[in-house]
C-alpha cells in the first residue's frame, strides 16, 4: 500500500486509451519495451522508446510538458519506472496503461 502512494504515475484502462485514441490525436503513446519486443507486436500509433533510454532521449522527441503521455511495456514493471522518470523531468500529464498483455484489442507488427 505504501509503494502505491510513493508512485507519481497516474493508472489508466485500455478502454480509456482506446476511447482516447479514437478522438485525441495529440496523445503520444510510448511503448516502453526493448526493440525486440516492439517488432513482435505493439499498440498501433505507438512511439518506441525503450525505459533504460527515456532520460537521454525524451527530450530529442520534442513532446510538450502539458502533452498526455500515455505509457505501456509488457506487464506494467518498466511502464511506472518510465512514469516515474517522466514525471521528474517534468512532465505532468503522464499516464500508466501498464502491460500489452492486458491489451484486449488489435496490435501490429
Amino acid at each position: 500500500m505504501l509503494f502505491n502512494l510513493l508512485r507519481s504515475e497516474k493508472i489508466i484502462s485500455p478502454s480509456e486509451v482506446y476511447e482516447y485514441m479514437k478522438t485525441d490525436k495529440s496523445i503520444v503513446l510510448l511503448d516502453v519495451r526493448e526493440d525486440y519486443e516492439y517488432k513482435n507486436g505493439h499498440i498501433k500509433g505507438a512511439r518506441l522508446l525503450p525505459v533504460g533510454e527515456i532520460k537521454t532521449k525524451i527530450d530529442t522527441m520534442n513532446v510538450p510538458r502539458e502533452t498526455k503521455i500515455v505509457v505501456y511495456c509488457q506487464s506494467g514493471a518498466r511502464s511506472a519506472r518510465a512514469c516515474n522518470i517522466l514525471t521528474h523531468k517534468g512532465y505532468n500529464n503522464v499516464y500508466n496503461l501498464g502491460g500489452i498483455m492486458n491489451w484486449p484489442y488489435e496490435t501490429t507488427k
